[in-house]
């Protein structure tokens, strides 16, 4: 399989042209006073933009991120992007890793190293990995698909690159979000291509007429699911049913597509509304650019579309056998889920509720996921 080295440069006239849109952007008239309570406020979404043109160093972060090894690669027809970086430890274990909405590898910077070099981290050797981080089709300078596809499609991509194109017979994966959507998928598509599984979050179980009735604290996470839906889920509605009358603003607004992305960061991190406090304006700035210099904030959106009209959940009786572990961060969304709600539908052998940590655990909290998954995928050294 045909794979090119690849490495990240932002042509100038598109930085330009970024800089342009944003300085002569419009902005609406608000409710004064506002605060977060209706959408981004504007006093920090004009913090961001400020710093965007008149501090950020967009060479500096181009050069820290193509220290993480990246390629391009064509799978069943699609260009796929991805980061390879393996560890100097022999016998590394193989880590698929697949990331969310609206997130991108630039949110793994800090926790691909911990992974490759434990030692250099506090860790042993022998929990070395070699990591491969894909981009979601329709992700940066992955093509997204022409006509829609499952997420059980893009498990299949994904297991191709790892044993077709990389050549690992056999390997870990861990996710989250849509990467959750894609590792669980692969579990039950390619089982036997798998140690074990690794999530921050479960895809819902079936739940038909011969399902056990669900306890109090199952009851519990499902009120607490559907008033977030209700409160929060404004955004999962539009994108999942017109994600394209949104593209073209998304697309031809920088500024509305800050907008878009700043809001979730804030929402979903465990930051107590303060979002300075999980990330630096560069790291915000930095994972902007990316997908505005790419436009493919348009395109990663529509997954969601695909989600909602191909079958994408456990059907009756599915269940994933492969050895599992759960991590749980606090501020994760819409809430965490019960121990025996993920064991209708995954085998769970490791559950760990974590101290801190949202939905963004590989940039908010590196060195708690990455202990977790040391200490889960160790049990399959023997298998390596």
């Amino acid at each position: 399989m045909f794979v090119t080295p690849f490495t990240l440069q932002i042509p100038d006239d598109k930085l330009a042209d970024i800089r342009a849109r944003l300085l002569n952007a419009r902005w609406p008239k608000l409710r004064p006073s506002a605060g977060w309570l209706l959408g981004t406020n504007d006093a920090f979404l004009g913090r961001i933009v400020s710093h965007w043109l008149n501090d950020f160093d967009w060479r500096a972060q181009e050069t820290a991120l193509n220290r993480l090894p990246q390629f391009l690669t064509s799978i069943d027809g699609l260009a796929v992007h991805f980061v390879h970086m393996r560890s100097h430890e022999e016998n590394a274990t193989p880590l698929l890793l697949a990331h969310g909405w609206p997130q991108s590898f630039a949110q793994f910077a800090a926790l691909i190293p911990r992974l490759t070099d434990p030692v250099r981290f506090g860790g042993d050797a022998s929990d070395a990995f070699d990591v491969v981080l894909p981009s979601l089709p329709g992700f940066l300078y992955s093509d997204p698909f022409p006509s829609g596809g499952p997420r059980g499609r893009i498990a299949d991509l994904w297991h191709e690159l790892m044993v077709e194109t990389l050549g690992y017979t056999k390997f870990a994966a861990a996710g989250g979000d849509i990467g959750s959507d894609v590792v669980t998928r692969l579990a039950l598509q390619h089982p036997d291509s798998l140690f074990g599984i690794h999530l921050t979050d479960v895809r819902n179980p079936w739940l038909g007429p011969r399902a056990s009735p669900l306890t109090m604290a199952e009851q519990t996470y499902r009120a607490a699911q559907d008033r977030w839906y209700a409160a929060e889920g404004g955004y999962d509605h539009i994108q999942a049913t017109k994600p394209h009358t949104l593209a073209y603003a998304l697309s031809d607004s920088p500024l509305g597509a800050i907008a878009w992305i700043v809001e979730k960061l804030r929402a979903w991190s465990d930051c107590d509304g303060d979002l300075e406090r999980r990330f630096t304006l560069d790291e915000i700035a930095t994972h902007l650019t990316l997908y505005l210099a790419t436009d493919s904030l348009a395109t990663s959106i529509q997954l969601y579309y695909d989600r909602v009209n191909h079958a994408q959940g456990f059907g009756p009786g599915e269940r994933v056998h492969v050895p599992t572990a759960v991590a749980l961060f606090p501020a994760e969304t819409p809430a965490n889920p019960p121990r025996e709600w993920a064991a209708r539908a995954y085998n769970v052998l490791r559950w760990t509720p974590m101290p801190r940590g949202g939905h963004f655990p590989a940039a908010e909290e590196p060195d708690l996921l990455a202990h977790d998954f040391r200490e889960f995928f160790r049990s399959f050294r023997s298998f390596r």
